[in-house]
């Protein structure tokens, strides 16, 4: 297993592979979520608006993308990114192929990742997610890195 920096070749199995590890996720958020909250944010399918997020973090210019390759087979990517003047760098999106996860996949990723932030002189590292089920496995990744829930609560109103 090996992480190198992100090719466009790399971006079919990117899409497929992440779109296929949040399946769960989203299975989970519809289900935790009010339904026309739900049907706010992905008005049509989730995977199209999901795709196209991969796609353009993977062409954007302040955003670092690496692939996680076991042989030639991309089997995670993580994208980060980092902000000089506050000295934060976040881990803006992670993914491991269902095939592949639970085998520390994830957190060899993050760590590529958090080097790469503390090289840059970076002082303190974020990362996002949900407080749905479907996120438990990305929570528990995360605290096990030793990253700290902050007290953040962000809320929804359908207009």
């Amino acid at each position: 297993m090996r992480v190198e920096p992100y090719d466009p070749v790399h971006l079919d199995a990117i899409v497929r592979l992440s779109l296929r590890a949040w399946s769960p996720v989203f299975d989970s958020i519809r289900n935790a979520m009010d339904a026309d909250l739900y049907r706010a944010f992905y008005p049509e399918d989730w995977r199209a608006s999901q795709q196209k997020a991969v796609e353009d973090v993977c062409a954007a210019e302040n955003m670092n993308v690496w692939v996680a390759l076991d042989n030639k087979s991309v089997v995670g990517f993580v994208v980060a990114k980092r902000d000089s003047e506050s000295g934060m760098g976040e881990i803006y999106m992670i993914a491991v192929d269902p095939d592949h996860q639970g085998h520390g996949i994830g957190s060899m990723l993050i760590e590529f990742a958090l080097a790469w932030m503390k090289d840059a002189g970076m002082s303190l590292a974020m990362v996002e997610t949900g407080s749905d089920p479907g996120h438990a496995p990305a929570r528990h990744t995360y605290e096990k890195l030793g990253f700290r829930l902050g007290p953040v609560a962000r809320y929804f109103k359908k207009l």
